[in-house]
């Protein structure tokens, strides 16, 4: 889930309830907005920020399936099927067509669930390149969206990191996103049951959890010359042997935070996790572990209805930070944060609806500070280069505050 209901707690799943009536989920709330009033049709898709660092992008998707497993969302499926997105830093990009930000046969669903024009949905692209050959030996940075959310929703962050030369994996958990388009051209929504509530929402924690550690397995299998692809479709030349998998991170939103950190507790593999402003749901999930974990939320500190945090801050035994960002809400940590603010007039969004999307903090700022902070966390961690950022306030950011 990307964007929060604004009757409930900022950082409450629980407001994952209302995600099969198309209020809130991947990228956010468009209550008011009526059908009519969203355009038929654009020329142009919405922008993204360019990511400042040096690494030209590659991408490559794909199609995953764990034969160890059941679908758990779906009666009667016999393997478990996802899709994931793997970004990189490539040698050169000519020949390879600029990558969409999500998949076509994704767009109507999304476009219907969010509020968003399909056309200028279909028309907006990344930085990335599909299939362009890599520059390997790099970090593994894992990316989980929240709940409804799909893996491309934090592309502004995953593209800086890549920039600055990490290796980033996103991941669709099928029937929890949103929706997932296949290779084959099948596009599965989410199954999830409607009634939501505290045991749904743990087990969805699990099935993400367990969606993580055999992407990690697959990784591997690329590492040593294998295809794990469905399809067997063509790798990207380089990709054998790109992953450092001796130095491997996972951030996620909201619950891809949870899912981090309960990632994190049971698989000694990841090394370093970032939760943005996600309620840390499950046992596994409070734990905490020996490695360094960052939490990042949105404008409200410690929020005392959700003492989620305080479990984990308590348990946590590695290094740890807690800091908030100013002006900020849920929604301000994907690529809503972006996208909203060129739709509203088209959607007819108002400023205090925006506000409530995405806070009040300018996108622009919003991103380049994320950008910074999770980059010198997985700077400092992964790589072993300390960062001021980690250590207290600095005031080229007073947007950040620190927690504890």
């Amino acid at each position: 889930m990307l964007g929060p209901a604004p009757a409930l707690t900022r950082r409450s799943l629980l407001s994952a309830a209302v995600l099969t009536a198309g209020l809130t989920a991947g990228l956010g709330v468009v209550a008011g907005v009526p059908a009519a009033a969203r355009p038929r049709s654009a020329a142009l898709g919405y922008t993204l920020p360019a990511p400042t660092g040096p690494e030209r992008l590659g991408t490559v998707a794909l199609h995953l399936v764990d034969r160890t497993r059941t679908d758990p969302w779906v009666p009667g499926r016999p393997v478990r099927e996802i899709m994931i997105q793997i970004w990189y830093p490539a040698r050169h990009l000519q020949g390879h067509p600029v990558a969409p930000w999500l998949s076509p046969g994704a767009v109507p669903h999304f476009a219907e669930m969010f509020g968003l024009p399909a056309e200028r949905v279909r028309a907006t692209a990344t930085h990335g390149r599909d299939g362009a050959p890599v520059r390997g030996g790099r970090p593994v940075v894992l990316y989980s969206p929240g709940l409804g959310g799909d893996r491309g929703t934090s592309t502004v962050l995953a593209e800086e990191l890549v920039s600055h030369g990490y290796i980033v994996v996103t991941i669709d958990h099928t029937h929890d996103a949103s929706e997932v388009e296949f290779p084959d051209g099948r596009v599965e929504v989410a199954a999830i049951p409607p009634d939501i509530d505290e045991q749904i929402i743990a087990q969805a924690v699990a099935v993400r959890e367990a969606d993580t550690r055999f992407v990690l397995d697959q990784l591997a299998v690329v590492n040593a010359g294998g295809n794990p692809d469905a399809g067997n479709r063509r790798l990207p030349v380089g990709l054998r042997g790109a992953f450092d998998l001796n130095r491997v991170g996972m951030f996620g939103h909201s619950l891809g935070g949870s899912t981090a950190a309960a990632t994190m507790h049971h698989d000694r593999r990841i090394k370093a996790g970032v939760n943005l402003d996600g309620t840390l749901v499950g046992a596994g999930a409070v734990a905490g572990s020996d490695r360094p974990f960052l939490l990042l939320s949105s404008d409200h500190g410690t929020d005392p209805e959700d003492p989620t945090w305080d479990a984990f801050w308590t348990n946590q035994r590695g290094w740890k930070r807690e800091l908030s960002l100013t002006g900020s809400v849920h929604g301000s940590f994907n690529d809503g944060q972006v996208l909203y603010p060129q739709a509203a007039s088209e959607i007819g969004l108002t400023a205090e609806q925006l506000a409530e999307l995405v806070g009040t903090l300018r996108p622009q700022r919003s991103v380049a500070i994320q950008r910074d902070y999770l980059r010198a966390f997985f700077d400092q961690h992964l790589r072993g280069r300390s960062s001021r950022l980690m250590c207290g306030a600095d005031p080229r950011y007073p947007e950040i505050r620190f927690v504890r």
